[in-house]
């Protein structure tokens, strides 16, 4: 271990960051040095002054959820006369709304509903892709899948992910993650699942071909040392993917964001927003092996989201046209395509629309709008 100095000297170099610098960076108040040296480290992996953001949409299908989180305000338990399985219909509408304003991504994803059987998201996947072929569907967090095994009768994790895939299943966002530490998680959620449980559901689907996203929850009264182990374990699993050449990019992006204790059962102090800054500058810094890096205007609100964007961010990350389960714990921000656009340039960045896989799709020239101006519903 060194000194701060060196060891963002060492991170410049290209040579890997150990837990100890890791923790030694956590710890560190000087968070504008840190911010500079994520930028260039970025600025490795993505040298055009670009921006990327998605169009995309959340559809929360179903509230109910047999896990319990303290620090969910969406959920409702089984028998709960809120809770809610949205009708194929209705998801269909949804979607086509996406479409019809240029999105291209669905991020699906509900509770952990033990009243729905496996053949419940094969069916559905199916009859999205035959009305929505090109759609991407990004969706389904790692307990989610693990809950399918259960109700599954007796089918494999790994059957699990390729049903899920051949039904159209295209990718796994990193929801649930939260601190990859089973201290943490006991505290938070003792019926989630330990983080090997959420680790293995991503492992499966890279071995399967999928690319996934990695995330973090932050806030949660982890340690510091928890926090550097979480973005370690997650450097692991990504070597792993690229050491054993599967047929995929392994976790294409990181995206972390603090706990939200508003209309939760878990009370904590929020999080100051240099914390944001810090772990996003860090975790760029630590995860050398993925290129990708969201800002997380959702939960940080677009000022914070525009700064993000000179410590480590390259992605602007989705539009959300609909959102409600961070806006379930008290936060809300509304953020049309227009606002994105105004908030990439001002960080001195040309916005971008991509899809779910980094491609670009188009280019927003200085004085171009957008086609279709829309707002986050809640």
């Amino acid at each position: 271990m060194g000194t701060l100095d060196q060891i963002l000297d060492k991170a410049l170099r290209g040579e890997r960051v150990s837990l100890e610098e890791g923790m030694e960076l956590l710890a560190s108040d000087q968070i504008e040095k840190m911010g500079h040296v994520a930028n260039q480290i970025m600025l490795r992996h993505h040298p055009e002054p670009i921006t990327t953001f998605v169009v995309g949409r959340n559809v929360n299908y179903t509230n109910v959820c047999d896990v319990y989180c303290r620090f969910c305000a969406f959920y409702r338990a089984p028998g709960s006369k809120e809770g809610y399985v949205l009708p194929d219909e209705t998801i269909l509408s949804k979607i086509q709304e996406t479409v019809d304003v240029g999105g291209t991504e669905i991020l699906m994803q509900g509770g952990t509903n033990p009243n729905l059987p496996f053949t419940y998201y094969t069916d559905l996947l199916r009859k999205i892709k035959v009305n929505f072929p090109d759609i991407t569907m990004h969706s389904f967090s790692p307990a989610e899948i693990q809950k399918m095994k259960v109700v599954s009768d007796g089918l494999s994790l790994d059957e699990v992910i390729r049903q899920l895939k051949e039904a159209g299943l295209d990718s796994l966002p990193g929801g649930g993650a939260e601190i990859l530490d089973d201290r943490t998680r006991r505290k938070i959620s003792r019926l989630k699942g330990s983080w090997t449980d959420w680790m293995d559901v991503m492992k499966s689907a890279h071995r399967h071909g999928m690319n996934t996203t990695a995330t973090m929850v932050y806030g949660l009264g982890e340690t510091i040392e928890e926090r550097a182990m979480h973005m370690l374990r997650i450097r692991d699993a990504q070597d792993e993917c690229i050491a054993n050449g599967y047929n995929s990019t392994g976790f294409l992006a990181f995206i972390s964001w603090p706990f939200q204790p508003d209309n939760t059962h878990l009370k904590l102090e929020k999080a100051k927003p240099e914390e944001y800054l810090r772990i996003v500058a860090v975790s760029r810094i630590m995860l050398d092996n993925i290129k990708n890096f969201q800002s997380s205007w959702v939960t940080m609100g677009p000022d914070m989201g525009k700064l993000s964007l000179s410590y480590g961010c390259n992605d602007f990350g989705s539009t959300m046209i609909e959102e409600n389960v961070v806006s379930a714990a008290g936060t809300t921000h509304k953020v049309n395509i227009e606002l994105i656009l105004k908030l990439i340039r001002e960080a001195g960045k040309i916005p971008a629309q991509r899809d779910t896989k980094y491609n670009i799709l188009k280019m927003y020239e200085e004085s171009e709008s957008a086609a279709t101006d829309f707002v986050m519903q809640n």
